[in-house]
């Protein structure tokens, strides 16, 4: 046991709509401050393309820690470490002397939807739209002298890490969603890194972080710019989808996590990789040395967001009122959800489509509660899929903003045909990256601890566990079945 003292530890994610920040202290197990900052995509761009500059990262970083620094009663010397947690596949890419060369593309930009259908034939094997491959043969072709002058490609988390600490690294649970890491053997596949782009192995970091290892200390610059500790311990962090199996107590096998934000992702750890012969769902290394099967779909809670700003006069609170009194089923209203294309069905330039319209149904009501069940179908073909793969689904636990709504978490209990349980703290990520700079405090203080046993006491559960109904779930079960028959009939 060493002699650590407790602390706080920083969890920050640095997601696609804004950052979030929250302080854990590790004695009381309580978060003591929160804060966020919220920014958009770069308006204007060619249908598909989806861009943010890394430096609205940053300043949103910069706004986060001040906030929670500057809270009542918090400790600035008390801070132990700080992890950070990113949306994941984005590119961003540094010129010779570490200055951005162009925006970066992110995970929801479907414009190198024919980039990647060509890797695909090169590399016979399935190339998610999203994944980080497409992006940079996009670069390479459509704006050569962007590409002649990038000197590094790194991911999102790993360029705030490298603004942070000023050195320049990748970790097996983010490098794995580029489309060029071997996952088995957790390092980058060469052959198929040249496939991709010649050149693009000598522009990758050649620092592969293990698990709970230690990437550097904040340097003197970014304690200036950020107000952070200079000589503060940065741990590795990773993408979202491998913080938030932290902050949910998906670090062990045995939990299957299900999150409804932007996108819908459902993962759970796994002893042994999890490879999946149509490339449905991502094979990914995790935080801790194992791996993280996942299913990511693109449309949750931006489909529910679209039905709200059609009604101006009704909150989320009214619209569920009004959902919850429409019958299961929606009387035969069933919405493809696939309003932004869509990487689960592999659908990339999709737009959503509206089926068993009739009188009465263009309410509200109706149209809240076929969002709702619409894209919770499209999560329940993706879960089963992960089923039978060898996952086992026995029970779900919810995160996420739309986790938050009694109607949908009811509606996606009956649709899957398990328990489901919400986790009480829905920013996942951000205490998933605080829990991965506490798990590596401690470790670099000499503890021998593995992530589980260090993270998941501080993962909280809602008492409530919502069984299913079997009636309203061999009715989803149905409507499951009739949006894969329209979606092979309506897209082909």
């Amino acid at each position: 046991m060493s002699g650590r003292s407790a602390g706080l530890h920083l969890g920050l994610d640095v997601g696609t709509q804004g950052t979030k920040g929250l302080l854990l202290d590790d004695a009381s197990g309580r978060i003591v401050a929160r804060a966020a900052a919220s920014y958009d995509l770069i308006a204007g761009l060619p249908p598909g393309a989806a861009e943010q500059h890394p430096e609205t990262w940053l300043a949103a970083v910069e706004r986060v820690v001040g906030a929670l620094l500057g809270s009542p009663g918090v400790e600035r010397g008390r801070l132990q470490s700080v992890g950070v947690s990113g949306q994941q596949h984005g590119l961003v890419v540094l010129d010779a002397g570490d200055r951005v060369v162009r925006p970066a593309k992110l995970w929801c930009d479907t414009s190198t939807a024919a980039e990647a259908r060509e890797l695909e034939q090169r590399l016979g094997r399935a190339v998610p739209t999203g994944f980080t491959a497409s992006k940079v043969l996009w670069l390479a072709r459509q704006e050569p002298r962007h590409w002649e002058a990038v000197a590094r490609v790194l991911l999102p988390h790993d360029y705030v890490n490298f603004v942070l600490t000023g050195e320049a690294a990748m970790e097996a649970g983010d490098a794995s969603g580029t489309g060029f890491f071997d996952v088995v053997k957790r390092r980058f596949d060469e052959q198929v890194v040249e496939a991709v782009q010649p050149g693009l192995m000598q522009r990758l970091p050649r620092r592969l972080l293990g698990a709970g290892e230690v990437l550097g200390r904040v340097h003197a610059a970014a304690s200036r710019r950020f107000g952070l500790p200079q000589g503060l311990l940065v741990a590795s962090g990773s993408g979202d989808n491998m913080m938030s199996a932290l902050g949910s107590g998906a670090s062990a096998p045995g939990v299957v996590v299900l999150s409804l934000g932007t996108s819908g992702t459902a993962f759970a750890c796994s002893a042994v990789p999890v490879l999946d012969p149509a490339g449905l769902i991502a094979p990914f290394c995790d935080a801790t040395g194992a791996w993280l099967p996942l299913l990511c779909v693109m449309n949750v809670t931006g489909v529910t967001e679209e039905v709200r700003a059609a009604f101006p006069g009704h909150d989320l609170q009214r619209l569920t009122a009004e959902a919850a009194a429409v019958p299961a089923g929606c009387d035969g209203l069933l919405l493809l959800p696939y309003l932004q294309g869509e990487r689960v069905p592999d659908l990339p330039l999709a737009s959503a489509t509206l089926t068993g319209w009739r009188p009465g149904h263009l309410r509200a009501g109706p149209l809240f509660r076929a969002a709702l069940e619409g894209t919770s179908l499209n999560l329940a073909l993706g879960v089963r899929r992960l089923a039978a793969l060898g996952v086992g689904v026995s029970s779900v636990r919810l995160v996420g903003g739309g986790a938050q709504n009694p109607l949908w978490r009811r509606i996606l209990a009956d649709a899957l045909g398990v328990p489901v349980q919400r986790l009480l703290e829905s920013e996942s990520a951000a205490l998933g990256a605080a829990l991965c700079g506490l798990w590596t405090a401690r470790r670099a203080a000499g503890e021998d601890v593995d992530a589980h046993s260090a993270c998941a006491p501080y993962v909280a559960l809602d008492p409530e566990v919502l069984e299913p109904d079997r009636a309203r779930h061999a009715l989803y079960s149905e409507a499951a079945g009739r949006l894969e028959q329209l979606t092979r009939q309506v897209y082909g």
